[in-house]
């Protein structure tokens, strides 16, 4: 069925929000693959998926801060989902899983690669891990389409090898506005991951490497020097606005 003309409604402005933080701006477009699997999805055309996800970007604080220009007008519905999710990343991504658990007919849980989730018995602590467990992927999906699956520090383009790091520590990030918030992440590799999680090292507020004077002196001489200390100082190779800086 043809669904063109048909109002949106908020399950389906939610899905489009979901897929909005998942995707850098610049790759909505009606030939993007996930675009078109929604758009299946949802039975509307490619370029409505498109639309409604630049519809979402006039709301965006981000894009307005880079002077990025989006759709003139968002609808009224297209704010209130903006203004309910925005602020609560976890939730919209929870909501999002249910909602496209419903239309596949499959189980929330059932995007989870994790056998022991199986086998908890049902309740409100099955529950809460599941909907942890949907935040993070989340995270992870949004941060590595962020960096455009890159490490932000190497370049390396090897998504089995990237980690999804949080600038401020899940322990320590509010559970709402920063625990699953893109902006609060980094695409690194698993060596400059460990790295940034242990301090040695770090990013500054102009989106430069550096490199802790321990980690320096240890390297010296060592095979691992250029893995490390070749980066220090220079810009991400990939940049995106993110939530917090962590500096020595």
């Amino acid at each position: 069925m043809d669904r063109r003309g048909i109002k949106w409604s908020k399950e389906e402005t939610i899905l489009a929000f979901d897929l909005y933080c998942k995707m850098s701006f610049g790759k909505i477009s009606s030939t993007n693959k996930e675009i078109i699997e929604l758009a299946t999805l949802l039975e509307r055309s490619p370029g409505s998926v498109a639309l409604k996800m630049h519809n979402l970007a006039h709301f965006d604080p981000e894009l307005q801060k880079r002077n990025v220009t989006a759709m003139a007008h968002g609808s009224k519905l297209d704010k209130e989902v903006w203004g309910e999710f925005s602020n609560d990343w976890e939730e919209l991504s929870f909501q999002a899983r249910k909602i496209l658990a419903r239309k596949k007919e499959e189980a929330v849980e059932g995007i989870l690669a994790d056998a022991e989730i199986q086998t908890l018995p049902e309740g409100k602590a099955k529950d809460q891990i599941v909907r942890n467990r949907i935040g993070q992927h989340f995270f992870r999906m949004a941060v590595l389409n962020s960096y455009d699956n890159r490490c932000c520090i190497t370049g390396l383009a090897i998504p089995d090898l990237l980690i999804a790091s949080h600038i401020k520590p899940w322990k320590d990030s509010d559970s709402k506005t920063e625990r699953t918030n893109p902006m609060n992440g980094l695409s690194l590799n698993a060596l400059h991951d460990k790295a940034f999680d242990k301090g040695l090292i770090s990013i500054t507020t102009d989106y430069r490497v550096i490199i802790s004077s321990a980690l320096k002196h240890s390297l010296k001489g060592n095979n691992m020097e250029d893995w490390l200390l070749e980066f220090a100082g220079k810009k991400l190779k990939c940049q995106v606005n993110l939530l917090l800086i962590s500096v020595f």
